[in-house]
């Protein structure tokens, strides 16, 4: 069987996670293809795959103008693959904080839950199932304005705000899990 792992990435974090996609796969496997949307050239044999998965991240409230574009694109045949969508966000880091008050989680899941909502509506497009991912805050990696941004949302959020260095907030177990309910139904 084959699978196609479709991403788009800032920073690199999703990057990380279709890569861990295409491993998961693979050790069921599967002969993966892993494609960077925003390098994408050749045509896609839509056909040839078993499963599909398509990963974004959240920046400034919307996920990756390029991975949006490829969506509208490819509307049909993701729809006709039974595509699935990995949605990297922090939202769901605060989700997920244990730490953090009920309400506060709360409304953090409800916000990740609002970015894949309005992707659907961007694109038209409704995956076969999705999940939300936490990301990271690569403080390292952004330019000096996206750094004060983001360490103005982490403080507001209870995140951390050490800007020299990098936080990486994804369950890798949870994105396994995904995974293989994705295999076995695939």
């Amino acid at each position: 069987m084959k699978a196609a792992v479709f991403f788009a990435t800032r920073e690199g974090q999703t990057r990380k996670i279709a890569e861990r996609v295409a491993s998961d796969l693979e050790a069921r496997d599967m002969e993966v293809d892993l494609h960077d949307v925003r390098r994408l050239r050749a045509p896609i044999d839509w056909p040839a795959y078993a499963i599909v998965c398509v990963a974004a991240s959240v920046h400034i409230g919307h996920h990756e103008r390029e991975m949006i574009d490829f969506v509208r694109r490819h509307r049909a045949e993701l729809e006709r693959a039974g595509a699935v969508f990995v949605s990297v966000t922090l939202s769901e880091a605060g989700a997920e904080d244990p730490q953090a008050p009920a309400e506060r989680r709360a409304g953090s899941a409800a916000d990740a839950q609002r970015m894949i909502e309005l992707f659907e509506k961007e694109t038209g497009w409704t995956p076969a199932r999705t999940l939300p991912v936490a990301g990271a805050l690569a403080y390292t990696q952004y330019n000096i304005l996206v750094r004060y941004l983001m360490k103005r949302i982490a403080r507001a959020q209870g995140a951390p705000t050490d800007t020299t260095r990098d936080y990486e907030f994804t369950d890798w177990k949870a994105v396994d899990r995904f995974v293989d309910e994705v295999a076995r139904s695939g």
